[in-house]
């Protein structure tokens, strides 16, 4: 044994008093008990029934979607929640118009006497927006940048420029920037979504647009276009007061983009160099676009599905905690290997399955919670947020009384993550919540990983936000208990070229789910804790959404009865 110097008692009580650990804050005891009883197992049923190829894939329109809605109508009376899309209805309609261009469809592209024959879904992909049968269109070219028009970043692609009647070639994402204040630097922001290009030319009055794919830019290789775009699409059924509609929203590969643009004596990389900056003006290409659109249309029948736990607290019951989750895939399509089923284990049965762990969870409760929790699994997320889109502006809460949105878009199915992504949070109040719940629950709440991918704009949350409801979408991150360094980047690439949006994505027995229940844990324990707060979550000031939710809480005010 050491020598050990023992001093002498009285002066201990001169020494400096050392700092005692802070202990990390405990849940409400009303959660301990729920919170250990978050059952991986039990995600595990839901994800391989939904993931099953029996659904096909759960497609908008299709039978396997139709079934995937009883099922979660099933489920949702099964957990004792209420039904809250209509009285006695857990379904809430959401009518769309299935647009499928036919493979006859022809689109070419001339300079002089050139004639570029695009091959469709090896070169080309393209839908209608108008919803007619048959489209013909001949149309000059105007490359016309990134096609944003942004005043609070002083940008503007088009220049006051008369675009009416042609065909607009555009870039994907944002223009590049290192300056956080500019587009949000390397982060993708929604002027960079193909969304909102299409939205920017139609605006302008454009006949169409053709957006050229790049696998940087986009964020994913063109077989993710391919099968999204080639096959059945959902919109939402056009109307009285319906935006314009594009004659053509195409998308063409990069090699493609880069011919014609030769033939027209342009090169791309010049181009897109040129509309790097704020004095870019479009350019008129000798180019002309010819097309034929070819298009199946018919209504499509889906749902959102629709459940309620009602809050216990008189003065807040009519308010909500939104959870949400994507319940569709892309059906049947393009076979790879032999195979023709998009099943979507983790994108998005995972998220669901986790959804329905969450709402267990909640009723197991001894008393709800003060607000109302309502659970939505949503429809027709993969073909342009279409079910969330329904929602938001049909809700069956209030917007103004909506606090927030949970959305969980892709759970984990290969272990216990250390730290998780909240995709939005950062933007409100909610970013208080989460940082209580990484101290109780012990993960790290981290940035997202891969800004570039512009991902909370391409969930369901962001219909949310659009409306004012401040949400985010709660993901995992990258650093895996009990795994090397560098195996969640790993397995995320490894999804994102071999499996995402793609026959690929299938239930797998070795999936490891204990990061999906602590998913469900997280999720809950974030709306549990603003679901009993007498004040409701806000914006950060200046945030791109607090006009919204002002506007929200302003019409509620001075509607009848206020």
């Amino acid at each position: 044994m050491r020598n050990v110097r023992v001093l002498p008692l009285a002066l201990l009580f001169l020494l400096p008093a050392l700092p005692v650990p802070a202990a990390p804050p405990a849940a409400a005891p009303e959660l301990e008990r729920v919170l250990d009883a978050a059952d991986a197992r039990r995600i595990d049923a839901d994800l391989r029934f939904l993931a099953d190829d029996f659904l096909e894939g759960r497609g908008t329109g299709q039978n396997g979607g139709r079934l995937a809605a009883l099922y979660l109508e099933t489920r949702f009376r099964l957990l004792g929640l209420e039904p809250a899309a209509a009285k006695d209805s857990y379904l809430q309609e959401v009518p769309l118009v299935g647009v499928e261009t036919q493979p006859q469809s022809q689109l070419l592209v001339t300079a002089g006497d050139k004639r570029f024959a695009a091959r469709w879904l090896d070169d080309y992909v393209a839908n209608t927006e108008t919803q007619k049968e048959a489209e013909e269109i001949d149309a000059p070219l105007v490359f016309a940048g990134y096609g944003i028009v942004a005043p609070e970043y002083r940008w503007d692609d088009f220049k006051g420029e008369d675009v009416k009647g042609k065909i607009l070639v555009m870039l994907v994402n944002d223009p590049p920037s290192d300056d956080p204040a500019l587009f949000g630097g390397k982060a993708l922001t929604y002027y960079g979504r193909w969304t909102y290009k299409y939205e920017s030319a139609a605006r302008a009055g454009a006949l169409g647009a053709i957006l050229i794919h790049t696998d940087e830019s986009a964020g994913y290789g063109w077989s993710v276009v391919r099968n999204s775009w080639g096959r059945e699409r959902p919109y939402v059924a056009l109307g009285q007061g319906s935006p314009r509609a594009l004659s053509i929203a195409s998308w063409v590969t990069e090699a493609f983009g880069r011919e014609i643009l030769k033939a027209a004596g342009q090169d791309f990389d010049a181009l897109r160099q040129a509309a790097s900056g704020r004095d870019f003006r479009p350019v008129p290409l000798t180019l002309r676009a010819q097309a034929r659109m070819v298009t199946k249309i018919r209504p499509i029948r889906t749902w959102n599905v629709i459940g309620l736990l009602r809050g216990s607290d008189p003065k807040l019951r009519d308010q909500a905690v939104v959870y949400t989750a994507h319940y569709d895939h892309l059906g049947r399509g393009n076979p790879e290997d032999g195979d023709d089923i998009y099943n979507g284990a983790q994108d998005n049965a995972s998220g669901v399955a986790t959804m329905l762990e969450t709402a267990r969870l909640f009723g197991l409760l001894p008393n709800p919670p003060r607000r109302s929790i309502v659970f939505i699994a949503c429809a027709a997320e993969e073909g342009g947020l279409r079910g969330s889109e329904y929602f938001a502006t049909h809700p069956t809460v209030p917007t103004h009384l909506t606090a927030a949105n949970i959305n969980m878009d892709g759970t984990p199915v290969w272990g216990q993550p250390r730290d998780y992504t909240f995709l939005g949070a950062d933007r409100s109040s909610l970013r208080d919540v989460v940082s209580e719940a990484s101290r109780v629950l012990g993960f790290k709440p981290v940035p997202d990983q891969h800004p570039e991918q512009g991902s909370f704009y391409r969930s369901d949350q962001f219909n949310f936000a659009k409306v004012g409801i401040p949400a985010f979408s709660l993901d995992a991150g990258l650093d895996y208990a009990g795994k090397p360094e560098g195996y969640g980047e790993k397995m995320w690439q490894e999804y994102e070229e071999k499996r995402y949006h793609r026959p690929k994505d299938e239930y797998d027995p070795s999936f490891d789910l204990s990061g999906s229940a602590q998913t469900a844990r997280i999720a809950l324990y974030v709306g549990y804790r603003v679901s009993q707060t007498d004040a409701m979550p806000r914006w950060n000031k200046g945030d791109e959404f607090e006009a919204a939710r002002t506007a929200a809480l302003a019409a509620s005010a001075s509607g009848p009865g206020r």
